[in-house]
C-alpha cells in the first residue's frame, strides 16, 4: 500500500493538516461550509457546545454540537482553487491515517454542505430567494487535473452548453457535475433547483464591466437563453462546481445552496443580506 510522500500531504509538527490547522479528531462528519470566516462564528453562534475552534489564514474551523449532531462549520475562502485545498485536506483527515501516510481499510464518508451568497441568472430567481445547485458548471478546469473525472461529468451537457455560447478556445473546458441527490432532497426540498455557473473569477469572468472591456460582452444573455433539456442556468457563484465534482469522485455526498442577492436579469441587488444568509445557516443545520 503507498505511503504518501511528505511533500504530497503536508502534515503540521502538531498532528494537523497543513491548511486548515486541524487534527483527524476535530472534524465531525458533517460539514457546513461557506466562503466568508466572519460566517462561521453566526454560525457556531447556533452551536449548543463548542468543542474546537481554529483560525488559518482564511480557513476558520468550529466542531461543535447543535441539537445533539456534532457538526464542523469551515470557511473555505473564494474560488474554485481554495476548494482544492479545502477538500483534499478534509478527505486527508478523514481517509489518511497520519501516523503511517497510509489510506484507511475503512472509508469514512462525509457530509457536507455549502451556504453560499450568489447571482441570479433567471427571473424565477429573485433577490431573497435561495437555490440548491443540483447541477454545477465550472469554468474553473479544476477537475481536468485528476484523473477519472470522465465518470463523474455529465459530457453531452458540456457540450451543448459549448455549442450554444461559442465557447472561446481561449477559456477551459467547462465540466458539469451534479450535487448528491438524496442530499439535495433533504436540505432543498423546498427551495428552487437550479444550473450554478463557478466562475473563476467575480468580475469580467463573472460578465461585470467595470472599467476593462468584456471580451465577450453578449456571454451573459447567451448564459441566461440556454437550455438542456429542463435544464437552465439560475445562478453565478465560485464554488459550487469543484464542491461537487471533487466530492463525488472522493465518494462523499455534497451540495451547495446559496441565497440570492443580486438578480443580473433584472440588475437588483441587496447589499444588506445578512438576515437571509443567517436563516438559510439555521435551514441547513436542522436538516444536515
Amino acid at each position: 500500500m503507498r505511503i504518501i510522500p511528505e511533500s504530497e500531504l503536508i502534515i503540521n509538527s502538531d498532528g494537523s493538516a497543513f491548511h486548515l490547522h486541524v487534527k483527524p479528531e476535530q472534524l465531525s462528519d458533517k460539514i457546513v461550509m461557506m466562503g466568508d470566516p466572519g460566517r462561521v462564528a453566526v454560525t457556531a453562534s447556533f452551536f449548543d457546545e463548542i468543542e474546537v475552534d481554529v483560525q488559518s489564514r482564511e480557513f476558520h474551523t468550529v466542531t461543535g454540537t447543535y441539537k445533539g449532531k456534532r457538526i464542523t462549520a469551515l470557511s473555505h475562502g473564494i474560488g474554485t482553487d481554495n476548494i482544492d485545498i479545502v477538500l483534499t485536506e478534509l478527505d486527508a483527515l478523514a481517509n489518511i491515517d497520519f501516523n503511517t501516510r497510509r489510506v484507511k481499510k475503512e472509508f469514512k464518508q462525509l457530509t457536507m454542505v455549502r451556504v453560499g451568497t450568489s447571482g441570479g441568472m433567471q427571473p424565477h430567481c429573485p433577490v431573497g430567494s435561495y437555490v440548491v445547485s443540483e447541477k454545477s458548471l465550472g469554468f474553473d478546469g479544476l477537475l481536468h487535473y485528476y484523473a477519472g473525472s470522465a465518470r463523474v461529468r455529465e459530457e453531452e451537457f458540456e457540450e451543448a452548453f459549448q455549442r450554444h455560447v461559442n465557447w472561446s478556445p481561449f477559456h477551459c473546458s467547462p465540466y458539469v457535475v451534479s450535487a448528491d441527490e438524496e442530499l439535495v432532497d433533504r436540505i432543498g426540498h423546498d427551495m428552487i433547483r437550479g444550473v450554478t455557473i463557478s466562475a473563476i473569477g467575480f468580475y469580467g469572468p463573472q460578465g461585470r464591466h467595470v472599467r476593462l472591456a468584456l471580451a465577450d460582452p453578449e456571454l451573459n444573455s447567451k448564459i441566461e437563453s440556454f437550455r438542456f433539456e429542463e435544464h437552465s442556468i439560475t445562478n453565478y457563484e465560485m464554488e459550487s462546481s469543484a464542491i461537487a465534482g471533487l466530492a463525488k469522485m472522493m465518494g462523499h455526498k455534497a451540495m451547495t445552496v446559496c441565497a440570492i442577492i443580486a438578480n443580473r436579469v433584472a440588475l437588483e441587488s441587496n447589499a444588506d443580506y445578512k438576515g437571509s444568509t443567517e436563516d438559510l445557516i439555521k435551514i441547513v443545520l436542522d436538516r444536515i
